[in-house]
């Protein structure tokens, strides 16, 4: 008799050892796959009023004009034109250089170096700044967006040289 309960209970532990490391696993894996997951671009509060006066400016440029049946697309491609021809293309101090944001979900804009500064702006990924200097630690960047004049400060790493 002693030696089926023994049995049952080594049978018993066993079952039980490992019921609890199978959900112990499966529990993990819920939780690691849901952490791998790369959370959402962020949209940057500054961006949409941007966005919504431009619509707005084009707008009253296409009604002020006479030329006001033009569709709309031929006004939007001439803009890029604009932007990029060699004339706009800003002065830049000595030590400045452009450059190109990397990281995929867009930099926070920030208003002194520091991780606990006011946020001010964002920078989306692949957008070009300018970097106008380094802080004496070397893990931030002052930058300029260039399109806004806007200034503020970034981490360092996270851009890609253009010139």
């Amino acid at each position: 008799m002693s030696l089926s309960r023994i049995a049952q209970f080594i049978i018993g532990f066993l079952l039980g050892v490992s019921i609890l490391v199978g959900s112990t696993v499966a529990v993990a894996y819920y939780f690691f796959t849901k952490l791998a997951v790369t959370p959402p671009k962020p949209i940057f509060a500054e961006e949409e009023p941007a966005q919504e006066k431009s619509k707005d400016s084009a707008n009253a440029k296409q009604a002020s004009s006479p030329s006001a049946s033009k569709p709309e697309t031929s006004k939007s491609s001439d803009q890029p034109i604009a932007i990029e021809s060699p004339s706009d293309t800003p002065k830049l101090e000595p030590g400045a250089y452009q450059a190109r944001v990397t990281w995929p979900e867009g930099l926070s804009l920030r208003q002194s170096p520091s991780l606990d500064a006011e946020r001010i702006g964002g920078v989306a990924y692949n957008q070009e700044i300018i970097i106008l200097k380094e802080s004496d630690d070397q893990r931030w960047q002052q930058v300029r967006l260039v399109n806004s004049q806007q200034e503020g400060w970034v981490k360092a790493g996270n851009v890609r040289r253009v010139n």
